[in-house]
């Protein structure tokens, strides 16, 4: 994997000082095209110890406009990032379209370094590989343009370049630096393992010599900017639609439709309602202490018809719930800041820390919802999207997390009524509004779409919870209910 870069490479200084005029100028006009795209760039900076990573990330953005650059460096995870999943710190990070990320190690650090060290056995580490490659594609087939760069010495310049440091820094070679040369060739055969395993048509991975430094800079921005240059190029013969025609094509699930299944005739009348109601959020109040102990973190989301109680259910859960240990996330249309990002971007964010809950008022379904009746979403993206969430949900299910997911389920009658009381009731106008009732025109639309989605996405880490809501006490019983499950489950 690494012997073309081993044949000893250089470059002169006055041929780098040419060559450097020229690349800066094309950066710059290449970054200014950038800022007018809508696809972010995201430079993976990865290699071995000694191989002056640190002094490409700074010659980058000594070419680069600063303004549209942001870089970042992971090193050790902090307590933050250890009580959530592992990717969050990485999706946190990710670079807005338009604009370049510079990431000074990666998602490849952790699964190379622990199978270096024998941590981890070739089964988790290609798991861990396949993880990545999932995570980039997903990139990818958002719009992102990934480059991979990988710093490669020899044994011998490696253990000439860390003297060299040690010797003008005046110390000795650190323990990490240490450990490193000695295991060499043990993290050569991993780390060429891990590239032949991720080096894919849409996310390459270019091993760049980096014996001398002027070849090392030089190549990096060449490789940089190549990579800039095709992909503006296609994008100027594939603007790319903001909003796209609704999508004709008939939805895919089953032929009779999951909600028919729901049993919205159930009722539940106010003295059994306000017993149960008493039981289940002492319930869930012990239950979320003891996942506060064990360091378990709960998410919470839920998706329903307009005027499904989905804000009736929630205040139910939260009174239950000391105000410390959990967060309501309202989801509405996505900001400009959202939009510049994947559509996952706005939950990831938000994930709890352990031993918290977030509730999402609506949530990355509405990617295969709204987006998709609504045609804000393309087939191929709202169609991929299926795998994409069952992946995310997988990963919060890994690290612990306990999920639920709720559909609050009406009768098209039963909506009618609501929105007739909302408007004739003073104090309830303001939760309805023009948008509500196009949206009931497209009922049959909705209804095809949430047939999809349960039959894709509920799987046994994270079910689907079909609530009959016709009656409001009804469904908070059953949501709280389902809460507590989960919980005691889990616990």
């Amino acid at each position: 994997m690494f012997e073309s870069a081993e044949v000893g490479h250089a470059v002169s200084k006055a041929e780098f000082l040419r060559r450097e005029r020229l690349l800066r100028t094309h950066l710059l006009k290449a970054q200014r095209a950038l800022a007018q795209a809508d696809f972010p760039v995201i430079v993976i900076v990865s290699g071995v110890e000694g191989a002056g990573k640190s002094e490409v990330v700074n010659r980058l953005n000594e070419w680069l406009d600063a303004r549209g650059v942001r870089t970042v460096a992971f090193w050790d995870e902090s307590d933050e990032e250890r009580e959530r999943p592992r990717y969050w710190r990485f999706w946190r990070q990710l670079p807005p379209r338009g604009s370049v990320g510079i990431l000074f190690g990666s998602w490849y650090t952790a699964p190379i370094v622990q199978r270096a060290f024998k941590q981890i056995d070739d089964a988790r580490f290609e798991s861990e590989l396949d993880r990545v490659k999932r995570l980039e594609r997903l990139l990818v087939e958002d719009g992102a343009l990934i480059v991979k760069l990988w710093f490669h010495l020899s044994r011998e310049q490696q253990r000439k370049r860390l003297k060299a440091v040690a010797r003008i820094g005046r110390r000795e070679l650190t323990p990490y630096e240490k450990s490193f040369t000695r295991r060499y060739a043990r993290f050569a055969k991993v780390s060429g393992a891990a590239l032949r395993a991720t080096d894919t048509g849409h996310a390459a991975w270019h091993v760049v010599e980096a014996t001398d430094p002027r070849y090392r800079d030089l190549m990096a921005g060449e490789l940089l900017l190549q990579a800039l240059r095709q992909r503006l190029r296609r994008k100027r013969g594939l603007a790319r639609a903001t909003r796209r025609p609704p999508d004709e094509t008939p939805a895919l699930g089953a032929p009779v439709s999951v909600l028919s299944a729901v049993d919205l005739g159930a009722q539940l009348d106010r003295e059994r309602y306000e017993r149960k109601l008493e039981r289940l959020q002492a319930e869930l109040n012990a239950l979320a202490w003891r996942a506060r102990e064990q360091g378990r973190s709960t998410v919470l989301l839920f998706e329903g018809w307009d005027a499904a109680g989905k804000g009736g259910a929630i205040r139910r859960v939260t009174a239950a719930l000391d105000a410390r240990l959990f967060r309501v996330i309202p989801v509405a249309a996505p900001t400009d800041e959202e939009r510049a990002q994947h559509y996952l971007w706005r939950f990831w964010r938000h994930l709890p820390r352990a031993g918290y809950f977030t509730i999402y008022d609506r949530s990355w379904y509405g990617r295969v919802l709204v987006e998709r009746v609504e045609g804000f979403a393309a087939r191929d993206d709202w169609g991929r999207a299926y795998a994409e969430i069952n992946d995310f949900e997988q990963q919060l299910h890994a690290h612990g997390t306990i999920v639920a997911k709720f559909w609050l389920h009406i009768s098209a009658d039963e909506q009618l009524r609501r929105f007739e009381e909302r408007e004739r009731i003073a104090y309830k106008r303001h939760k309805i509004t023009d948008e509500d009732w196009r949206n009931r025109k497209r009922w049959d639309d909705y209804e095809a779409a949430v047939d999809e989605m349960v039959a894709r996405t509920s799987t046994d880490t994270a079910p689907w919870t079909l609530v009959a809501a016709n009656c409001k006490r009804h469904a908070r019983v059953q949501v709280l209910k389902t809460v507590c499950q989960r919980l005691r489950e889990a616990l």
